[in-house]
């Protein structure tokens, strides 16, 4: 761990030197925007930004869905998932919901100039079929074919399929096909220069900052009037942090300690809003020794106070999950009683203690549970740049070392934790998953087989490698039906799952980071007008946000 922030530290140094000046000059009026100043955002991942933009890579999917690739629709998860029309003005279900029929939008271009066509969107789709690696939500698990008349995009699948809409329409970014026709490998070839239709070009990249312009000529008029963006690269939220709370950026997504007082009551206009959208979890290697024993599972389940792990790691900002994966207030309608009441307690050492004995595990003369002279004794892994979740990890290292489980907290560099992590390369992770409209969208992230991948390969959600054909079945029922009865009865089932086989272990509800000045800059999201989630990670919600925002006075 020292050698990990010993290098951090070298690191940070040289970022924030880079950042500086690029901020320094970027806050300089210029003849391009003379009479504004740009819009600094403080996004803190924990990392320099590699500059490809690969709208269907989950790396850089972030800093590129949204503000330059769009989407045919907008689905806005925070209001049960209310479309908007974006590239295709209108769409229709027919033929029992296994035709999905959009109209796209005319006088739409790219940035360079050339027009979208339903024929770019056609192949956007079946360059995903062609290249599954692209795929990252499994949208061809329930498409059968993408085909392009006039105007008209026409979608068939081999089931009814309403609930895909989300993916199909909001999650997949278009592509130009005559740009990305002349890539040579689209999974692994750096994107240096996209071309997108959304209302901002990113003009540079470097290392330290990224930097967009609004789209002159950008298709829908009086939005994107923003001139000039900038999303420095931060290392750590405590640099982040100070750059947000002096008031050199406007709009923030991360962890503050003490936000009241560091960072409101810094500048007038400074405020927040935490609104819960999905879960923070533990992510068990299914294919590690001991963690492949649901007992074990269960055991760290209950010997997580999470309350604590709250309090102490989050300030009291996230609220402790449930072992169901059901985030509450948010979707409390679809919580199942019966999986709440089979857990009883959720942090119960001594149940947890009860269970490992009873599976035929016994402590050593160093106080770890073994069995087979296999100690139960794991490395969790997560991003070091995230302060509060290596904090929040200490405090569970401490309590499952309490019962037994002893856990070496790692804080890894980003790039390295995520290439790990997506690759199946660690043994336990903390990290979220994006969930959607309602639980199940959260759910088949982190159990549908056709997400995962063969460890070693990348895998875009189902990182613990879960597997089950009874659960994927329940999730493309799921995906079959409109009637809200059936999809109550499937969601209880899933959560049962949660709590029978626990492939993933909730620890607190993530809640979308969001603070911002509301004196520089208007029309942000908020909790009486939530028409999207703001938190700078989120696509294409981000974009959105931003081709909605305008100068203040």
């Amino acid at each position: 761990m020292l050698k990990i922030f010993s290098k951090f530290q070298k690191v940070i140094g040289v970022a924030l030197t880079g950042i500086a000046l690029v901020l320094t000059q970027s806050l300089i009026p210029t003849s391009a925007n003379a009479a504004q100043v740009p819009l600094n955002l403080a996004n803190e991942q924990g990392m320099l930004w590699p500059c490809s933009f690969n709208p269907f890579n989950p790396s850089s999917a972030p800093y590129s869905v949204g503000v330059t690739y769009e989407t045919l629709s907008f689905v806005n998860s925070l209001q049960s998932g209310k479309s908007t029309p974006w590239l295709a003005t209108s769409s229709t279900w027919s033929n029992s919901n296994k035709t999905l029929t959009f109209t796209i939008r005319d006088g739409v271009k790219w940035s360079d100039g050339t027009a979208l066509t339903s024929g770019d969107v056609a192949y956007t789709f079946n360059l995903l079929k062609k290249n599954p690696a692209l795929d990252i939500n499994a949208v061809w698990s329930v498409l059968s074919s993408v085909t392009a008349s006039g105007n008209n995009v026409t979608m068939q699948f081999a089931q009814s399929a309403v609930p895909y809409y989300y993916y199909i329409a909001g999650q997949v970014p278009i592509v130009s096909q005559s740009v990305w026709s002349k890539i040579a490998n689209p999974v692994t070839d750096p994107i240096k220069n996209p071309i997108g239709t959304g209302g901002y070009i990113m003009s540079k990249c470097t290392p330290q900052n990224i930097q967009w312009t609004n789209n002159p000529n950008y298709w829908q008029s009086g939005k994107a009037v923003v001139k000039v963006v900038n999303m420095p690269a931060f290392l750590s939220n405590d640099t982040c942090n100070q750059y947000l709370a002096t008031g050199q950026s406007q709009w923030g997504s991360q962890f503050i300690p003490s936000i009241e007082s560091y960072y409101v009551k810094k500048k007038a206009g400074n405020t927040y809003w935490f609104p819960p959208v999905a879960n923070v979890s533990l992510f068990p290697n299914l294919t590690v020794p001991g963690l492949n024993d649901v007992a074990v599972r269960k055991a760290i389940s209950y010997g997580i106070d999470r309350v604590a792990v709250n309090n102490i790691g989050e300030y009291g900002y996230e609220p402790a999950a449930s072992q169901t994966g059901v985030v509450t207030p948010t979707f409390s309608s679809w919580l199942d009683a019966a999986s709440s009441t089979a857990i009883g307690k959720s942090y119960d050492p001594a149940k947890a203690e009860s269970i490992l004995k009873a599976a035929g595990y016994a402590k050593d003369a160093k106080g770890i549970y073994a069995k087979a002279g296999k100690e139960l004794a794991f490395t969790l892994s997560t991003n070091g740049g995230y302060s509060d979740w290596v904090a929040a990890m200490q405090v569970v290292a401490t309590q499952l070392g309490k019962i037994g489980i002893k856990i070496t907290v790692a804080p890894i560099a980003a790039s390295t934790f995520y290439s790990n992590l997506y690759a199946g390369k660690y043994q336990l992770a903390y990290n979220a998953e994006s969930g959607g409209p309602t639980p199940f969208y959260e759910m088949r992230q982190w159990l549908y087989s056709k997400n995962s991948a063969p460890i070693g390969t990348a895998a875009s959600s189902n990182w613990e490698r879960f597997s089950d054909p009874a659960v994927d079945k329940l999730l493309d029922q799921y995906g079959a039906t409109t009637d809200s009865a059936s999809q109550h009865s499937i969601t209880n089932q899933l959560q049962q799952v949660m709590v029978n086989q626990l492939p993933v272990i909730p620890v607190l509800e993530e809640v979308d980071w969001f603070q911002y000045n509301s004196k520089a800059f208007t029309g942000y999201p908020s909790p009486s007008n939530p028409y999207a989630q703001p938190g700078l990670y989120n696509i294409p919600d981000w974009g959105y946000v931003l081709d909605n925002l305008k100068p203040g006075a």
